[in-house]
């Protein structure tokens, strides 16, 4: 599975980035398959594992911060390892394939009817 999830401290002011590297740190001591963006931190493993993970990064901003606030979205596919990477090769390809066309896009092949 892979769980895209942000913890956010409320009540500690605008500037939160150094409580969001409390709970990065847990993600990347834990060993598993990780990437943080700007938005999110995507995780991936056993559903047990993975929210044991983020528990501990939402305990980890807890321990400073009033109030958390936490956002999680999972895609859960049993049997399916390593979809960080092959998820987004993918998509990588399927662009490489059909570039972006110049200009305005072209008309549907299956057009919205008019109603008329």
């Amino acid at each position: 599975m892979i769980v895209a999830f942000s913890v956010t401290p409320l009540g500690v002011g605008e500037d939160v980035g150094e409580y969001v590297a409390d709970a990065v740190r847990v993600v990347r001591a834990s060993g598993l398959p990780h990437r943080t963006d700007a938005m999110f931190t995507s995780i991936e493993g056993e559903w047990d594992e993975v929210m044991d993970v983020v528990r501990r990064a939402v305990a980890a901003v807890e321990a400073r911060a009033p109030r958390v606030s936490l956002v999680l979205k999972a895609d859960i596919r049993p049997g399916v390892t390593d979809g960080l990477t092959s998820k987004v090769a993918t998509v990588e390809r399927h662009l490489s394939e059909n570039p972006a066309p110049s200009g305005d896009p072209e008309p549907s092949e299956n057009p919205v009817p008019s109603g008329d």
